[in-house]
């Protein structure tokens, strides 16, 4: 059979949600071509070449840009990944969880009895190497920017899956609790492609790299001893920074450059309802412990939820500009506003109650009222204020300041910003929702 891949976006990384499945389809037999249109224009000849149209969608942007490609494609339509049953109204098949194997599956026409799929690891032992050459090169995508150095970048995933339960995060919806380790070779041998596409760093895309933490220092001490030079970033919760201590001086050796790190809020009430495991004092701890020992964090912020207020906003800022961290947050972090999917864990919580509205099912999410009012006209400022000077290019610093102003705030001293600190270049989010110019750019 042919069959079309398409990934829409997956924050600016070459997506191997596409490369992983396209090998084990061309491993049976089928003809696959691949579209990213993150990077490449939307081109209806290729659905009609193909027999099938399965979409990646692993997070909220992704499937909202989906959301707008599916109504126009009469052929049958798959759509797999985290944010899966999402698009079970809009497409044939759902698939969620770990979907290689089921995708392969209804291709070759078995139904899919479950949208969610927690079998096997993935990428499991003896699986084909992710077909990467059916993909824009590396230098269209996402490149580390150290100082006025750039270098291009791969991402893989060690894990999917995570073992906690924040309230507000899409993972548990799917994988509750659970954590699907990939096979250790499978990992390092795709790592090896990527260094031969000109891959100097390597982003870790698990949602939580330090949930498995001796599977994934294994891979971690491998890839230094095979590619020394090469450097990594990772995604960890605050309390597996505190708690794994001892693992930071080696993560920096290894190559470390900074972690992402969900802060979310530093309204520990706010904190606590999210279910995130650590204090605002924790964060700035944290902060502190990956400097000593040569690993910048780069934080994740929700600041707009039902409960937030102007202070909370404020105290985020000045939280920020204190533990120097302007140079380390993309301004979108400051625009993120709460969002509610179907089965989210937040939804049966008594303190949302109040706030909690109908199900928008063009946004992909429940609606809900602030506490106060104002805040919902706070946020417009900032989206405004961030997606205008993002899309002059205007560094952090100028964005932040701006924002400092809209609250009043005092100007910063710039000398206390330190910049040119380790960043990618890709400044979007997943859990923000698509601009319009993004929605734009995938119907073209």
């Amino acid at each position: 059979m042919n069959i079309l891949l398409v990934a829409t976006y997956e924050l600016g990384h070459q997506p191997a949600n596409l490369a992983g499945p396209a090998a084990r389809l061309r491993e049976r037999g089928h003809e696959v071509r691949a579209l990213d249109t993150a990077v490449e224009p939307w081109d209806p000849r290729l659905v009609d070449w193909a027999d099938t149209v399965a979409f990646s969608v692993p997070m909220h942007t992704a499937t909202r840009l989906v959301r707008e490609l599916t109504p126009d494609i009469a052929k049958p339509t798959c759509c797999y990944g985290l944010y899966a049953a999402m698009c079970a109204d809009v497409a044939d098949a759902v698939i969620a969880g770990e979907y290689e194997e089921a995708l392969v599956a209804w291709v070759e026409g078995q139904p899919i009895a479950r949208p969610v799929q927690l079998g096997r690891p993935t990428p499991r032992p003896g699986a084909p190497l992710p077909a990467r050459e059916l993909l824009p090169p590396l230098d269209r995508y996402v490149q580390l920017a150290i100082g006025d150095e750039t270098r291009f970048v791969g991402s893989v995933e060690a894990s999917r899956g995570c073992a906690h339960r924040c309230r507000h995060c899409p993972v548990p919806v799917v994988y509750d609790g659970r954590v699907r380790v990939a096979d250790e070779a499978a990992v390092l041998a795709d790592i090896r492609q990527l260094a031969s596409a000109g891959a100097e760093h390597i982003t870790f895309g698990d949602p939580d790299f330090l949930n498995a933490p001796r599977h994934s220092m294994r891979i971690v001490r491998a890839l230094h001893e095979r590619f020394p030079t090469m450097t990594f970033d990772c995604t960890t919760k605050v309390e597996h920074i505190l708690e794994h201590e001892d693992l930071l001086p080696e993560l920096a050796a290894s190559g470390c450059l900074f972690i992402v790190s969900a802060f979310e809020s530093v309204n520990d009430s706010i904190l606590e309802r999210l279910d995130k495991g650590h204090t605002a004092a924790d964060t700035a701890h944290a902060t502190a412990l990956l400097r000593e020992h040569g690993i910048e964090v780069r934080p994740s912020f929700l600041p707009f939820t039902p409960w937030t207020s102007r202070d909370d906003i404020t105290a985020l800022l000045e939280f920020v500009a204190d533990n120097d961290l302007v140079d380390n947050v993309d301004p979108v972090q400051y625009t993120i506003r709460l969002l509610l999917p179907e089965g989210s864990l937040l939804l049966d919580h008594p303190d949302l109650a109040p706030h909690l509205g109908a199900w928008d099912g063009d946004r992909l999410t429940y609606g809900w009222t602030p506490a106060d009012p104002r805040m919902d006209v706070l946020h417009d400022t900032f989206a405004t204020l961030v997606e205008e000077g993002t899309e002059r290019g205007e560094p952090a610093l100028a964005v932040y300041a701006r924002l400092r102003e809209a609250v009043g705030l005092p100007p910063i001293d710039v000398s206390t910003v330190t910049r040119g600190r380790p960043r990618l270049t890709e400044n979007w989010f997943c859990c923000a929702e698509p601009t319009d110019s993004q929605l734009v750019t995938v119907t073209r």
